[in-house]
This record gives structure tokens, C-alpha cells and sequence, in this order.
């Protein structure tokens, strides 16, 4: 696979590499983010030992451990009846030649002998420290890296120099890889999204339609099953998250919505919804002026576009997709998309908030987020608590040019919006698909900015 963008983590872990002394790098992500390709491309031109564990028998996985350390080194492969004895080789040999050590899919490890992090403390804290190199602890299960790894319980805390989690690609940075046009790259994002292999398994040289077809809806394809095979490695018992990740794709956002279309009382829910959380499958939102900890209006979102697509599309219609994908494709989901492709463009407008932020094309705002309350609802704000100023945008996925009559709700919803004092600072902002009706702008004041796909392009592409 290619290796995209990701310059940043590759800057932060050459930099730790490059500092004196060693070095205890952690990286972690969901699957399929890309850590793996990371960390190979930061390897590539420099002495190392990459081993990736496997979920097989404790005592093959120490073996192949120590092979690999002594073909490395060319060195008759020792006689080794612990992790402990693994660890000191490996330290002694260190002593010898400064080397990046990877041990990919640690948590494989931890399942097979919750005792490694401490075999890995006493390496760290006895052999490691006294030389130049640098251990990377990789890992795809969250929540083991964050409890074993990082965590105030694990024999590990304290002991890292640095951490990187690793997130899916944000639209701008997937437009290195997307090579649509603007409104097409915005429609693609809102299938694959983020995450690397499924961004490069599309061609775009080809339609999104014919792309959507022959990597989505195609039994054979990779992506078909690509959402059972995620929960059934991070879950024994994944029926119910499935139900649950439809029931919220489908529209179902609060719990009391996800609970009724799921059949799940509130009580167990909450923890399917945790744990969901933590795999980084399902987020949690509430409005931009409410308290994240004490605000009862949540509302729960597919955190992955390509979830939200597969449950949307894909996993209601599994028998007429095995029958007839194209009729599938053009009766169901080509109607549709653009009902899709709007929440996705609202995060892509947010994105560009932030980027505009960055360049000096809107004024600073410390929070940007959702706002709703009761019927009303608006796309973007952004707080500036320390100078009372306030941002108010929407964002318009639709064929027709946006005009005053979405000036004029915009103004009404905003002051409904209890935030700040009376004399506020107001701005306004408009991002549309199919631009504005002419005569708009010269309608408005200073105050208000008006986005179309152009600049929402100059704001994402850099």
C-alpha cells in the first residue's frame, strides 16, 4: 500500500529518536488506521527489530520474538523459557548497537500473559535506559493500550517518553489520496472517510458509483464485511453492538431513540455505548454550549464514515446486494447519498473552520461545535469566551443556491442561542454546495462570510 500524509507522527517520532538518550514510544489506534504502514515507513532506513505479534500460544509467540532478535544479530538463536530471559537478551544485545525495537500488537501479548508490561517495566527500567535505542509499543485494542500501557494501574505508568494516537485521515488530509474534484472528493469522504486501506482501495480514475460497486457492494470485496470483522476481533459477542451501530446510522441518536429501535434497556445500553466509545466506533456529542460532563442532550453518532455508510446502506440490504448490487446501488443508495453526503459536508465545513482558524481567514474561536436545542438546530458555532465572540454557520448540501431565506433562519435560531452577554460579537458564516443567488453578498454586512466549494477547496487543500 502506498504510504500517504502522516508527516507530523513521523516528524514526532524521529524527533524522539534524535534526542539524547532512550526512548519509550507508544502509538496506538483503531485497526486499519494505518500504524503499521507508520511505523514500517519511520523504520525503513534505520537499524531495527520489528516483530508483530500474533493471537497464538504464548510460548510461539516468545520464540519467534527471539528468533527474530537473533537473526538480527547473527546469532545462534539462545535457549530462552521466559519473557523475562526474552527481554534481558534482547537488553544485552542493545548494549552492543543502538537499534528502533517495534513490537506491533502488543495487546496480542497482554491476552496471552497479563505479566508482559511488567517484563517490559523491568526492560525499560534496567537495560533499555542505559543505551541509545527506542522501544515502540504498538497497539489496535484502545482500550488495552490505554489500561496496560498508559494507564495509573499498569506496571508501565509513568514510563513512556512520548505517545501518538493515531487517528483516521481528516478531510483535508485525505485529499492528498482522493483525486476527485471537490463536490466528488466530499461525496467519496463521505463513504471511505478517513481511514487509509479503505481511501486507497478505491480507483479514482473510476466513478464513485463504479467504485462504490465494485469495492462496496461486491461480496468478495474487502470492504463488504469489513465492519463484522472489525467488531468480531475486538468483541466475543458482537450482535447487539451491530444493532446498535444500525439503530444510530439510521438516524436513532439519543439513548432513548437507540433504545427503542435496538429493544435494549437503558442500563445495559449505557455500556454497550462505552464500549463502543472506547473503540473509537461510536462518539458521544453535546451542544457546543453545554457542559460535556453534566449536560443530559446528548446525542450518539457513527464516528466512522465508512460505518455509517456500510450500516446505512450495505447491512440492511445484504439479500438484494447477494441478488442484484446494481439495482441496489441505483434504486437505493444513489437517491440517497446526498441525505448522507450532508452530515459529512458539515464536518468537512467544520474542518475548514478550523483551518481558517489556523490561517487567519476567521477570527480565533477556542471551541467549534453543534448546537441544538428543542426544533432548532445549527450546523456550526464557535465560542470565543475570552473577547464575547460568537460564530454561527450552516451548511447546505443541496442543488439549489443558497439565499435569504436561509440568512433569515440563521439570524432567528442564533438568538436563541444563550451564550455570552447581550452586546456579543456576532459573526456569520454560510458554506453551500451550489454557491449563493446572486446579489446575496452585497446584501450583507461585514459580519458575514459566504463559503462556496472554492473556497471550502482553497481551506482543504492547502
Amino acid at each position: 500500500m502506498t504510504f500517504y500524509n502522516r508527516e507530523a507522527e513521523l516528524d514526532a517520532l524521529t524527533s524522539a529518536l534524535e534526542s539524547p538518550g532512550a526512548d519509550f514510544f507508544v502509538v496506538y489506534g483503531r485497526r486499519r488506521v494505518g500504524k503499521t504502514e507508520l511505523l514500517k515507513e519511520f523504520c525503513a532506513d534505520r537499524p531495527h527489530i520489528y516483530f508483530l505479534a500474533a493471537q497464538e500460544a504464548e510460548s510461539r509467540q516468545r520464540e519467534k520474538f527471539v528468533d527474530q532478535v537473533a537473526e538480527y544479530f547473527d546469532e545462534r538463536v539462545p535457549r530462552i523459557d521466559g519473557w523475562d530471559e526474552a527481554f534481558d537478551y534482547l537488553g544485552e544485545r542493545l548494549h552492543t548497537e543502538d537499534l528502533v525495537v517495534v513490537i506491533d500488537e502488543f495487546p496480542y501479548l497482554v491476552g496471552e500473559n497479563d505479566s508482559i508490561p511488567s517484563y517490559v517495566q523491568g526492560f525499560v527500567d534496567e537495560q533499555l535506559r542505559e543505551t541509545d535505542s527506542m522501544l515502540v509499543l504498538c497497539g489496535s485494542s484502545v482500550s488495552t493500550m490505554e489500561s496496560e500501557v498508559l494507564g495509573h494501574e499498569s506496571p508501565l505508568y509513568g514510563r513512556r517518553t512520548a505517545q501518538l494516537d493515531v487517528r483516521p485521515f481528516s478531510f483535508t488530509q485525505a485529499r492528498k489520496v482522493i483525486e476527485y474534484e471537490t463536490a466528488d472528493a466530499i461525496r467519496s469522504y463521505s463513504v471511505t472517510g478517513g481511514t487509509p486501506m479503505y481511501l486507497t482501495l478505491f480507483d479514482y480514475e473510476q466513478s464513485l458509483a463504479a467504485n462504490v460497486k465494485s469495492q462496496v457492494l461486491s461480496p468478495t470485496a474487502v470492504l463488504y464485511n469489513e465492519p463484522e470483522f472489525l467488531l468480531r476481533t475486538e468483541l466475543r459477542n458482537p450482535a447487539r453492538y451491530l444493532s446498535i451501530l444500525e439503530a444510530i446510522a439510521l438516524g436513532h441518536t439519543t439513548p432513548n431513540e437507540i433504545s427503542g429501535a435496538t429493544g435494549i434497556d437503558p442500563g445495559p445500553l449505557s455500556k454497550y455505548l462505552q464500549t463502543l466509545r472506547q473503540l473509537r466506533l461510536v462518539g458521544r456529542e453535546v451542544p457546543v454550549t453545554a457542559s460535556r460532563k453534566k449536560s443530559k442532550r446528548s446525542r450518539y453518532l457513527v464516528a466512522d464514515e465508512y460505518l455509517r455508510f456500510w450500516f446505512r446502506y450495505v447491512e440492511p440490504n445484504r439479500s438484494s446486494i447477494e441478488e442484484a448490487p446494481e439495482i441496489v446501488y441505483d434504486g437505493t443508495i444513489a437517491p440517497d447519498l446526498p441525505t448522507h453526503t450532508a452530515s459529512t459536508f458539515e464536518d468537512v465545513c467544520r474542518e475548514a473552520v478550523w483551518e481558517g482558524v489556523r490561517r487567519g481567514a476567521f477570527d480565533p474561536y477556542g471551541e467549534i461545535g453543534r448546537w441544538w436545542y428543542g426544533e432548532d438546530e445549527i450546523d456550526i458555532v464557535g465560542l470565543a469566551p475570552n473577547d464575547d465572540r460568537i460564530l454561527f454557520a450552516e451548511c447546505k448540501w443541496t442543488a439549489d443556491p443558497v439565499g435569504n431565506a436561509l440568512v433569515a433562519s440563521l439570524e432567528e435560531k442564533a438568538a436563541n442561542v444563550r451564550w455570552g452577554p447581550s452586546d456579543r460579537d456576532e459573526r456569520f458564516a454560510l458554506f453551500s454546495r451550489s454557491g449563493f443567488v446572486d446579489g446575496l453578498e452585497d446584501q450583507l454586512d461585514d459580519s458575514w462570510s459566504l463559503l462556496s466549494l472554492t473556497e471550502l477547496d482553497d481551506l482543504t487543500t492547502g
